[in-house]
Parts: structure tokens; C-alpha cells; sequence
């Protein structure tokens, strides 16, 4: 570690700390709208600058999430952002310096997970951190791309979707209600977050420098029976050629709650006038959008990466969710980074909750906390994890066992990054 100052952060370095931080990822100075909302939505508390004399060499930040895990628990994380270290102090151990304070700061705080969206997988595997949530990324050629009718719409009279009628909606004035409905949403997946004030307004930030040609944000509404059933957000980037209109429908959010207003709201982006194509992501891996369309070839359907996890108190984020299937397993977790949860743990539990205790019983799979950051949410197997040598079992059976256990209906889904 060099001979830096690391601390907390006070409010009147914001714009320093925010300069070495914009450097660290390529210098591009962003828009005066995201500055403010970043600045908006920065707890000063949970802010780490590293000072080499009067210039920030390091920054790294955490916001007090609730993520969704499997059960509908909403659970305390760490959402770690903004993590840079100025390219004049590289390979110095500031990132190294700033990892460790942020984790015992988040277990201190009580807060059993940690979560970040990694730029560079590689860097946060060695401090815990692996990954626990996919996304799908594509862009349909709708000239040979259909979507497939689904029970209740059928277009009907006066712009009605088989009893969803859809409408355009300025996208500020219609922020609280769509936020009204991500928040019932909010447990249906794991991996999804809780939103503290001021990240409602992430969805409609929309600096005129960064459309690349497309026109500003818009939002169309999904109702029914005079109620809010579904909303997407999505610009249209017109272009031409001598053949006539190719332009691209861009999404960024789609959310409902029913297959109809799900499905209409598709029906819609899938049919603006002058369009050939709807790009779209990030969408969960097992979305109903790839039952919907006539050819998922024609989707050029992409996955990476999205959300990753680690656990800081093994034992109270193992006890945290339920489990699909009754379990009973001792687990030998491996932690250099994070000693305190190192060792032996009982997890026994099912759909109704779990303990997950200190033991001295034989161990029946051995694991490090990156490949139980992995398996958290349910979006990857442990045998698969033990395919590629990462997860060993001790005793026959257990591996079968627990992998049902952790296994979840629905694939976890982070709808935004931080």
C-alpha cells in the first residue's frame, strides 16, 4: 500500500473525488444530469476517497440496498460502486486497501451481502465476489421476427389489446405510478433491488448528449379495467437507406404484472412504424419474451454477466433466504479475504426459513465464498460449479441434495446497474 490517506468522504470533495473517478473509467466528463443524480443519491457516509496529498488516487462507494433473494425477503447489501483507482497509482494496493475497509465497514453495519456490478470480473473474483445474476441482451430483426398470440390479447376495438389498452405517457409525469408497480414487482425475482429515494428518477435520466441519435425517452402504459398494469420505456432511433425505413426501437424497462399487459406492450414496441428492429437488455435469462417471439435465431440473443455477490456473514445470508427443497448439509467455506467466515456451517432449512450455524461436524461439500456467492440467488448450480473442479463433495449425495435445495423457480435479474 502507498502512502495514501484513506477516509471517509466529505461532501465538499465530492468534485475532486467524482473527477478521479470519471479518469479511472476513460476521463469522458459525464452529463450535468448524471453528475446530480449521482451526487443525489451518494451516502457521504459509506464514501471512501484515497488521498495522496491533495489528489484523490482512489474512490469507492456502497449504498444501502434490500436486494430481493429466494423466498421474498428483501435483505441488507452493500451495493459497491464507483470503485476506481487513478491510472498514476496503479499496482500500488489502493484497491486492495479500499476493498478490505469497505467489507469490514459492511459487516460492521450488519449488512450480510455485498453486491457490485463488476467492470472487470477478473479483479473482484479474488476479493469474494462471483456471479449470481445473467441478463439477456438482443436485437430483433422485425421484418422476420414475429410475436406468437397470447391468451387475452388479441387486438380489439379502440386501441384496447385483448382488454389492455395501452397509452403514451410523458415519462416524468408517469414516474410514481411505474415506480408504484416495479415496487410490487420487486419480490418476484431475486436479485432485484429496493430503490431508495432518488434512484426512481435512473429510469428517466435522458441527457440529450448521450441518445446517439435516437429520440428523447418515451413510455407507453399498459391499463386495464382502469388500473396500471404494465409500463415500457423505450426511444426510436430512425435511419435509412435506399431501401426505405430501418430504424431501431431501443428498450430500456419493460415491467407488468400479467402476461396480457406484458405481451401488449411487446405487441407494441415490436410494431412502431418506420422501425426493423428492437433491440433490448438487459432481460432475465428465462424472460416469457423468447416464448413470445417466432424465431429466437433472428434475436441474436447475447448473455453476460450482470449482478455479483459475496457473502460478508455467511451465516445470517445463508439463513436469510428459503430453500426449494428441504436441506441438511454442513458446508466447508473457504474465505482468505474475509477470515471471520472461514470454517464449518450447518445450513438446515426449507420453504419456510433456514439456520445456518457454526459446527464442528464433518464437513459434506467444500466451497469458497465466491462459488456460494455464485449459487446464492439460485441462478447457478452447484453442479455445475462442481463439474469444474470449484465445488468438491465429501460425502455421496450431498452434492444432489443441496444443488435442488438452492435451485430457484425463476432466474435472478438485476434491472439496473449502479
Amino acid at each position: 500500500m502507498t502512502s495514501t490517506d484513506l477516509r471517509v468522504l466529505r461532501p465538499e470533495e465530492w468534485d475532486t473525488w467524482y473527477r478521479t473517478f470519471e479518469l479511472a473509467f476513460g476521463g469522458v466528463p459525464e452529463s450535468d444530469e448524471e453528475r446530480a443524480l449521482w451526487r443525489d443519491v451518494t451516502d457521504f457516509g459509506r464514501t471512501l476517497a484515497a488521498w495522496d496529498g491533495d489528489q484523490v488516487a482512489g474512490t469507492a462507494l456502497s449504498h444501502p440496498f434490500r436486494l430481493s433473494v429466494p423466498g421474498g425477503a428483501l435483505v441488507a447489501a452493500a451495493g459497491v460502486s464507483a470503485v476506481g483507482v487513478a491510472p498514476t497509482h496503479r499496482r500500488r494496493g489502493i484497491l486492495t486497501a479500499m476493498m478490505r475497509r469497505q467489507l469490514d465497514d459492511v459487516r460492521a453495519a450488519g449488512e450480510p451481502l455485498a453486491v457490485l456490478c463488476a467492470s472487470e470480473p477478473e479483479i473482484y473474483g479474488r476479493f469474494g465476489y462471483g456471479p449470481a445474476a445473467y441478463a439477456l441482451f438482443g436485437e430483433a430483426d422485425t421484418a422476420r421476427v414475429s410475436l406468437a398470440a397470447s391468451p387475452g390479447t388479441d387486438n380489439g376495438p379502440d386501441g384496447d389489446t385483448g382488454g389492455v389498452r395501452l397509452r403514451l405517457a410523458d415519462p416524468e409525469e408517469s414516474l410514481a405510478e411505474c415506480e408504484a408497480l416495479y415496487a410490487r414487482r420487486l419480490t418476484a425475482r431475486p436479485g432485484m433491488i429496493r430503490r431508495l429515494p432518488h434512484w426512481e428518477r435512473l429510469g428517466v435520466l435522458d441527457p440529450a448528449g448521450e441518445r446517439d441519435g435516437a429520440s428523447p425517452l418515451r413510455c407507453v402504459l399498459a391499463e386495464s379495467g382502469g388500473e396500471l398494469r404494465g409500463y415500457a420505456r423505450y426511444a426510436v432511433k430512425p435511419d435509412w437507406d435506399l431501401s426505405g425505413p430501418k430504424g431501431a426501437v431501443v428498450v430500456r424497462d419493460v415491467e407488468a404484472l400479467d402476461p396480457a399487459a406484458y405481451a401488449a406492450l411487446w405487441r407494441y414496441l415490436f410494431g412502431i412504424d418506420l422501425t426493423s428492429a428492437v433491440r433490448f437488455g438487459p432481460r432475465p435469462v428465462d424472460d416469457p419474451l423468447r416464448h413470445l417471439v417466432s424465431n429466437l435465431r433472428r434475436c441474436g440473443l447475447r448473455v453476460r454477466d450482470t449482478l455479483h455477490l459475496r457473502p460478508v456473514d455467511v451465516g445470517a445470508a445463508l439463513a436469510a433466504r428459503t430453500y426449494t427443497t428441504a436441506v441438511d448439509v454442513v458446508l466447508e467455506v473457504g474465505d482468505d479475504f474475509c477470515p471471520w467466515n472461514a470454517g464449518r456451517w450447518r445450513l438446515a432449512g426449507d420453504t419456510g426459513g433456514a439456520v445456518c450455524e457454526r459446527t464442528g461436524d464433518p464437513a459434506e461439500l467444500v466451497l469458497g465464498v465466491r462459488e456460494l456467492g455464485e449459487v446464492y440467488l439460485g441462478g447457478t448450480s452447484l453442479a455445475a460449479l462442481a463439474g469444474a473442479g470449484r465445488v468438491r463433495e465429501l460425502r455421496p449425495g450431498a452434492l444432489e441434495r443441496a444443488d435442488a435445495a438452492f435451485s430457484w423457480p425463476v432466474a435472478p435479474w438485476l434491472p439496473h446497474g449502479f
